[in-house]
């Protein structure tokens, strides 16, 4: 993608953040919720699906994820598909549903999962820094194809910094309340 002007790098740096906050989703904060296995891929009559796409998922309770498929011969495939992720929870099923109970996190646990979350979050910073370089590479492009005036690159300069602030101020925020999160006994 060609970027000159600073404000066609929203997009990218939007699909980023998106992509980023799906990847907090399925951090556990030690609480039960749906966004924790709705992806999990399911084998639905031969083909890998959503979980979400075949079962409706519910929380009963804090602890607890309730499971039920709209056919009830994906029961086996849903456990299948939970034993094999790495949610380190074991299903129990009945003849309607599959129960999930997440035991509450150690503090040991809770600070592995918020290494992980930085990781994830360096993981997109690197990501908004690759956009921010592209972006001025195609600037500096455009003033030495004498589409754009010095004055104008170093304006389009001060744009893009301003945009690629904004966006890492969003991450810092998504970052911190998934902190707090998995932190909250």
């Amino acid at each position: 993608m060609d970027i000159e002007d600073p404000r066609d790098s929203r997009l990218l740096l939007e699909k980023e953040i998106e992509a980023f906050r799906q990847e907090l989703k399925n951090i556990n904060t030690g609480r039960a919720s749906p966004s924790l296995v709705e992806d999990l891929s399911v084998d639905y009559f031969g083909t890998k699906t959503p979980l979400k796409q075949v079962a409706s998922v519910s929380v009963s309770d804090a602890q607890c994820l309730v499971i039920t498929p709209w056919n009830k011969d994906n029961l086996i495939d849903i456990e299948n598909a939970i034993k094999e992720s790495d949610l380190n929870v074991n299903p129990t099923s009945d003849s309607d549903a599959v129960r999930l109970v997440f035991s509450p996190l150690t503090e040991e646990r809770r600070k592995e999962f918020v290494k992980l979350m930085k990781k994830k979050t360096e993981a997109v910073r690197v990501k908004v820094r690759r956009v921010r370089e592209n972006a001025w590479d195609n600037i500096q492009l455009g003033e030495k194809e004498g589409n754009i005036s010095e004055d104008e690159k170093f304006r389009k300069k001060d744009e893009l910094q301003g945009i690629i602030d904004e966006y890492n101020q969003k991450i810092e925020e998504l970052s911190k309340k998934k902190e707090e999160e998995i932190m909250t006994v």
